[in-house]
C-alpha cells in the first residue's frame, strides 16, 4: 500500500500490510502494524500507533527504507516503523481506528489515519438437522477441501463413516475448488445427512478456510475435531480422543505417516523429536500438535476466532493448539489413531517432499547472509510475537503464572537483554531431551541479532548508503520455513511397504 498524503499535515503514511477486514464484537487481539510515516518538510523525531486515540510505542520507528527514498526523495528514507499493537473491538458494531501520532522538530504534534477495521456481529453457527442423537456430546467434523485428489477423498470419507463413536456430524467447506472437483465432492458424501457441503465464493487457503469452517460448527456440537481431505481415520479415532479429553481442553494422537499410495513412512510422528504438549513456550516456538490429531472442546473455537494474522506462515493448528494450552491441559494419545498422508499436492508436502535446494558453490555473501537473517526477524520472530501478544490479550485471565512468564519472555526477547539471553539458551534443553523446538530458537535469535546490527549501522544515516538497510517485511517462502522440517524428516524416514489393514 502506497503512502498518501494526510490532510493539510505534511505527514505522508502509507501500510505495507493490510489490517484485517472485520473484527468480530468484543473481540481482543494483536495486530502488526508495518509501515512508512514521515513529513514533507520538518523531520519526524517520535512516532507512536494510535488504537481509538490510545498512544502504543512501536518497536522500530524511523527506520531505513531505501525503496521509498528512491520512490520519493531521500526525506523518505528514515519513514519506517512496525509495532504490535493490542485492539479490543467494542461491545457493538462499529469500527476501531487506527492512526499515528507523530512529534516533529520544534515540538509540533500531528495526527493520520492508518486505516479502519469493522466491528461486526458475530456469525450465527449453522443449525444442522436429521441426526439422532445419542446422548453423548456432539462432535463436529470440520473438514476444508480444495480440489482433492478424488481416491485419497473418497477413503477419508469412508473412515469418518466408519467410526466406532457414531454421535458426530461433519461440516465440509470447500475453498472454491475446480466445479468439476467441487461436484466430486458432493457425490461422495450425497444421501448422507450427517454431511453439510458449503463452498467459499473465493479461494481463501487452508488458513482461512479453516476459521471459515470452525466458525460454521453447528451450536449444538461441544466438541470439534479437524479433519483435512486427504488422510485415513482408524475406527476408533474419535472415540478413543474423546476418552482421553477428560477434563482437559483438547486431546491429540500420534499418527502414521505415508505416502499417497499407503506405503508406511514412518510409524510415528515423534521418532527424533519429543511430542510437547505442555510446554507453552516450546509450543509457541514450534508446533507439536498436528490439528488432524485434534479433538477439543468449544471454548477453543470461541477464544480462537478469529485468527491472528501474521507475517510468516500462519497455521490454523498451530493457533489453537496455543489457545488450547493457554487455557488449561492439553492430552495426548500414545499411539497412531490415523494415517497422515504426505504427497506433494498438500500444503506441508510441496515442502517436506520437495528436495532440498543444492548447497551453492561459493560462500554466501554478508549482503545475502543477513537477507536470511531479515526473514528470520520479520517472518520468524515477529510471528511468535504476534503470536504471543494475541494469547495474552485473549486468554490473560486463565494463565498460569508460569505460562504468563514464558510469553513474557518471548515477546520482549527483542527489547530485554535477559530475555534475549533465556531465548538463545533454550536449545541446550536438547541435551537432556527437549529437542520439541528442533533449535528454532537459534533463527529467532539471528533475526534479533539483525534488527540490531542494521540499525546500529544505519544510525545517524539520513541517506541510503553502500549496504543492505532494507527494513521492510520481506515476502514469506515456505521452502526457507521447511528447511528444518526436511531434514527431521530426513533423518527419521524409514520406509516400508505395509498394507493399511495392518494399524489396528
Amino acid at each position: 500500500m502506497r503512502g498518501t498524503p494526510a490532510a493539510d499535515t505534511g505527514l505522508e503514511v502509507g501500510l505495507d500490510r493490510w489490517l484485517p477486514g472485520t473484527l468480530p464484537v468484543g473481540c481482543e487481539t494483536a495486530v502488526l502494524c508495518v509501515g512508512t510515516c514521515f513529513h514533507r518538510a520538518v523531520d519526524v523525531e517520535a512516532l507512536w500507533i494510535t488504537v481509538d486515540g490510545a498512544r502504543h510505542r512501536p518497536a522500530a520507528q524511523r527506520s531505513p527504507r531505501p525503496d521509498r527514498a528512491q520512490e520519493l526523495g531521500v526525506g523518505a528514507y528514515r519513514s519506517g516503523f512496525w509495532g504490535i499493537v493490542p485492539v479490543t473491538a467494542p461491545d457493538e458494531p462499529g469500527a476501531v481506528e487506527l492512526g499515528v501520532e507523530v512529534e516533529l522538530r520544534g515540538g509540533r504534534t500531528e495526527t493520520a489515519p492508518l486505516g479502519r477495521i469493522a466491528v461486526v456481529a458475530r456469525p450465527e453457527p449453522m443449525a444442522i438437522g436429521g441426526r439422532e442423537p445419542t446422548g453423548g456430546p456432539l462432535i463436529a467434523v470440520c473438514m476444508t477441501t480444495f480440489n482433492p485428489d478424488p481416491g485419497l477423498f473418497r477413503t477419508q470419507v469412508e473412515s469418518i463413516r466408519d467410526q466406532t463413536d457414531r454421535d458426530w456430524v461433519c461440516v465440509i467447506s470447500d475453498d472454491c475448488s475446480e466445479p468439476a472437483s467441487f461436484e466430486a465432492i458432493r457425490e461422495t458424501v450425497a444421501g448422507d445427512v450427517r454431511f453439510v457441503v458449503t463452498r467459499t465464493g473465493a479461494n481463501l487457503g487452508f488458513y482461512r478456510n479453516y476459521e471459515r469452517v470452525l466458525a460454521m460448527a453447528p451450536r449444538e456440537a461441544e466438541l470439534i475435531a479437524l479433519c483435512d481431505h486427504d488422510d485415513y481415520w482408524y475406527p476408533e479415532k474419535l472415540a478413543m480422543l474423546r476418552a482421553a479429553l477428560g477434563e482437559t481442553g483438547l486431546a491429540y494422537s500420534d499418527a502414521r505417516r505415508v505416502d499417497a499410495a499407503g506405503n508406511v513412512r514412518t510409524e510415528t510422528l515423534w521418532r527424533g523429536r519429543r511430542p510437547n504438549h505442555s510446554n507453552l513456550a516450546s509450543l509457541l516456538i514450534s508446533n507439536t500438535v498436528p490439528g488432524a490429531s485434534c479433538l477439543f472442546r468449544r471454548e477453543v473455537i470461541e477464544r480462537s476466532l478469529p485468527f491472528p494474522d501474521g507475517p510468516g506462515w500462519d497455521f490454523h493448528d498451530h493457533w489453537l493448539a496455543l489457545v488450547a494450552l493457554a487455557l488449561g491441559e492439553v492430552a495426548y494419545v500414545d499411539r497412531p489413531l490415523y494415517d497422515y498422508v504426505q504427497h506433494p499436492g498438500a500444503v506441508l508436502g510441496r515442502v517436506t517432499s520437495r528436495p532440498a535446494p543444492r548447497r551453492p558453490q561459493t560462500r554466501p555473501s554478508a549482503r545475502e547472509r543477513l537477507g536470511t537473517w531479515r526473514a528470520a526477524y520479520f517472518t520468524g520472530y515477529l510471528q511468535v510475537q504476534l503470536l504471543g501478544e494475541a494469547l495474552l490479550a485473549r486468554c490473560d485471565a486463565t494463565l498460569t503464572r508460569r505460562k504468563r512468564r514464558a510469553l513474557r519472555l518471548l515477546v520482549n526477547a527483542a527489547r530485554s537483554p535477559g530475555a534475549f539471553a533465556w531465548l538463545a539458551l533454550r536449545p541446550a534443553r536438547a541435551v537432556v531431551g527437549r529437542n520439541e523446538t528442533l533449535g528454532t530458537e537459534g533463527i529467532l535469535v539471528r533475526g534479533i541479532l539483525w534488527r540490531f546490527l542494521l540499525a546500529l549501522h544505519s544510525w545517524r544515516r539520513r541517506e541510503p548508503g553502500g549496504f543492505a538497510d532494507e527494513l521492510s517485511v520481506p515476502s514469506f517462502r515456505p521452502h526457507g520455513f521447511g528447511a528444518r522440517l526436511r531434514r527431521w524428516i530426513a533423518h527419521t524416514d524409514q520406509p516400508e511397504v505395509r498394507d493399511r489393514s495392518s494399524q489396528t
